[in-house]
């Protein structure tokens, strides 16, 4: 399957859209005309999905497909004395059964993004020996005719343990000692000045902790993945983020050449970090090489909360110390958090705090502990979602100190460069976000004192914080274009679709580039073999492709104009001097001098013409300080009588760029904040620390925002390209968790006069 085409629905015309080069220089093909970029285009899949034609991972039938279940250790360390399958074996449908025993012999996981261990997951064995590292950990493999009679297989498999001392008490960790921590190969570790001088010297100050609760993934879509083995090919149907980075690393594990693992993910029921390459995927591989059929395996809900990691827990202090007038003297954010020993995935707390405020003196640290767990991953916003808790919570507590509104407290600390790197921003309009939002809002409405305002047995609070979210492009992007003799374009690029919009965005993004109608464009993705290594995540995937399809463009313009000859009206012009417009080509300052490319084709003799490119390496962040902000608002009720708590309002007003599509931008921030909801109200991982045991693996039990729990959410934003950034855009996928959870404590104080500051906020926490 050679990715997914989206063939768009709608007609328009548009000059090429604005673009990038590094450094912020001009591009001469721009002619930034709003044409398809911007507007509210429905996602071209969703008619896929209404239909039920939209095909998942765990959705393709093949033939004498096996059914597998997993079978999950239960103890936190150890190893296995004895497996007994025998049971299992006689059970009806029963296939086969693989255990450590008899499965394939892999090579370790290759280092995914890391120049020592994985960043995100873990490097461990697969099912190669008897240890057992986590309560959780697959030790048995059974398959089956049917995923009814493998289910119940699995429940007769018996095992034995050899139980070692596990650590698995965060509390017990952190009095043994604590290690500096790391993320994407950098220290958690920044200062400038004495920051705890000034805090002592402060005419104001506060000093608190924060402490956030595990979280664990919980999209939509299981994690699922059909797996056959053709010949000496491995094809994958997985959910995944990461279709390139997946086909590598399990090449590696199995001893193939990339080219022979080939994987498709057209449609991604949720993603938000957790759907990239764990056991399963390699389990199911490995089981098919084993039984020689092709593979279904689905993880079980609470088999996602065995295997498949989220955020760690974490104790934040953050400390503030400032003048009379507000100006901050002394920020320190530090703190700890969990990982295990084979994952370089410490939550990033201090992440947003390194360019929120100015401030004389800055102290930001992360200490790490090492538990038998689960491996932390990524988690939507990973850092910045509880680093803004405590970090915006702490700003309000001392604006309250201060006498001054939270608002302008947060102006009046606005950073004119970047506090720790000196340099530049791209761009930063938050000012305008926060003013804009504030007027919609009604934050001129609001009560300074707390429990000032009633309704009935309602106490009504607002609250804000800032959200932000740093600028990423990754690289490895490629795309190709094929531009066939009817003017019909194709851009192929391993990309995703997570339903977040990225096929829609893309083609519009495409469409104006090409100058072309939408319904001329299709978009394939989801398929390895596609040209590119993209992953989804890190709010960077747009920007990737953009500048892939941009280069790309770039490389057509040079071949058409080859094509093109003495006898065209672009005869003698080069490729910087070239526009799209009308499904041709033209003069930048001479739209009239133009040509179709069905005439170019057309003359040339040709049924279409293909190029492929890979844009420049991603060197804006070393020129620019680059990060999407936004101003969060909340409005709850909590009930006097009860403590329960309801958001009744929600406000969003970000800074986030150029927004590509003003549908799906704003479902993602919506989406976010739907996040940030749970997040700050009910969202925990019950974890026992007696034996490393996850005691909530459901969704009866782990709790998550329904409808009744969301409030009517606005969102807007100030739409201002940033000249440095392909397209002008920024990140909008992972904004919208951020700064949520503070902006719903701070309006839980001005309603109450109860400061939480461990979340989940629940009622418990405002009757004590």
């Amino acid at each position: 399957m050679k990715g997914l085409v989206q063939g768009a629905v709608a007609k328009a015309v548009a000059l090429a859209p604005d673009s990038w080069l590094p450094g912020g220089e001009p591009d001469p093909l721009i002619r930034h005309q709003h044409g398809h970029i911007g507007k509210p285009l429905s996602r071209i899949d969703g008619p896929l999905k209404v239909a039920g034609k939209a095909r998942f991972a765990a959705e393709f039938p093949i033939d004498g497909m096996v059914y597998a279940a997993l079978v999950h250790s239960s103890i936190a360390k150890g190893k296995i004395a004895g497996i007994d399958t025998t049971d299992a074996e006689a059970a009806t449908g029963v296939v086969a059964v693989m255990t450590h025993e008899n499965a394939p012999r892999l090579k370790p996981p290759p280092v995914f993004m890391s120049a020592a261990k994985a960043a995100g997951g873990d490097d461990w064995p697969v099912m190669q020996d008897a240890t057992v590292r986590w309560n959780g950990e697959p030790v048995a493999v059974v398959l089956a005719e049917t995923q009814e009679q493998a289910d119940h297989a699995a429940s007769l498999v018996a095992v034995r343990y050899e139980q070692a001392e596990a650590l698995t008490s965060f509390a017990a960790a952190i009095a043994k000692g604590t290690k500096s921590a790391q993320f994407m190969g950098g220290p958690l570790h920044n200062e400038k000045g004495d920051a705890e001088a000034a805090l002592a010297a402060a005419a104001t100050s506060i000093d608190s902790l924060y402490t956030t609760p595990r979280h664990n993934h919980n999209a939509i879509e299981l994690h699922g993945v059909t797996v056959a083995w053709q010949g000496d090919t491995l094809r994958i149907h997985d959910a995944s983020q990461l279709v390139a980075h997946t086909a590598w690393s399990i090449a590696q594990m199995f001893g193939l050449n990339e080219q022979q693992v080939i994987v498709t993910s057209p449609f991604v029921g949720g993603g938000f970090g957790g759907k990239c390459l764990w056991q399963h995927q390699v389990l199911a591989a490995a089981a098919a090489k084993l039984v020689g059929r092709p593979v279904r395996l689905v993880l079980s809900r609470e088999g996602v909360y065995r295997l498949v990691g989220g955020r760690s827990l974490t104790e934040q202090r953050v400390a503030l110390g400032a003048a009379a007038d507000g100006r901050l003297a002394a920020l320190i954010h530090s703190g700890t958090t969990a990982k295990t020993d084979g994952n370089l995935m410490p939550e990033p707390f201090i992440l947003p705090t390194r360019s929120a405020y100015a401030s004389e003196t800055l102290l930001l640290d992360v200490q790490a502990v090492e538990l038998d767990m689960l491996a932390n991953t990524f988690m939507r916003a990973p850092g910045e979602a509880v680093g803004t808790f405590a970090l915006e919570c702490a700003i309000d507590e001392l604006a309250e100190q201060l006498g001054i509104d939270p608002i302008e407290l947060r102006l009046l600390n606005e950073p004119e460069n970047d506090p720790l790197s000196g340099l530049p921003f791209s761009a930063r309009h938050i000012d305008q976000a926060w003013r804009a939002g504030a007027a919609k809002f009604g934050w001129d409405r609001r009560k300074a004192t707390p429990r000032a305002r009633h309704d009935g047995e309602w106490l009504v609070g607002l609250g804000c914080a800032t959200a932000t979210y740093p600028y990423y492009r990754m690289p490895g992007g490629a795309a190709r274009i094929t531009l066939s003799a009817d003017g019909k374009a194709t851009i192929d690029i391993a990309a995703h679709e997570m339903g977040m919009g990225t096929a829609t965005a893309q083609t519009q993004i495409s469409a104006e580039r090409l100058g072309l109608p939408l319904d001329a464009i299709s978009f394939n993705y989801g398929d390895s073999t596609l040209p590119g290594v993209v992953l989804a995540g890190g709010s960077q995937q747009t920007a990737a492709i953009g500048a892939s399809v941009i280069a790309a463009h770039r490389a057509l313009v040079a071949e058409l104009l080859k094509l093109a000859g003495n006898d065209s009206p672009l005869a003698g012009l080069k490729p910087d001097e070239i526009a799209s417009r009308d499904g041709g080509l033209c003069k930048l300052d001479e739209p009239d001098r133009f040509e179709s490319y069905v005439s170019i084709l057309g003359r040339a003799h040709r049924d279409e013409v293909r190029v492929e490119a890979t844009p420049p390496d991603p060197l804006e962040t070393m020129h620019w300080s680059m990060h999407s902000h936004g101003a969060m608002f909340a409005e709850v009720r909590v009930s006097a009588i009860t403590g329960e708590i309801r958001v009744s309002r929600f406000l969003g007003s970000f800074d986030c760029g150029r927004i590509m599509n003003a549908k799906t931008a704003a479902s993602q921030f919506r989406g976010g904040i739907i996040m940030g909801l749970g997040l700050a109200l009910m969202e925990e991982t019950q974890f026992d620390e007696r034996n490393g045991r996850i005691m909530n693996p459901s969704l009866a039990e782990y709790h998550l925002p329904v409808h009744m729990d969301v409030p009517q959410i606005e969102v807007m934003w100030t739409d201002i390209p940033d000249p440095h950034t392909p397209m002008g855009a920024r990140g909008v996928g992972e904004i919208g968790i951020t700064g949520t959870a503070a902006a719903v404590a701070n309006a839980v104080y001005n309603a109450t006069g109860t400061r939480v500051r461990d979340l989940p906020i629940t009622l418990d926490k405002l009757l004590a």
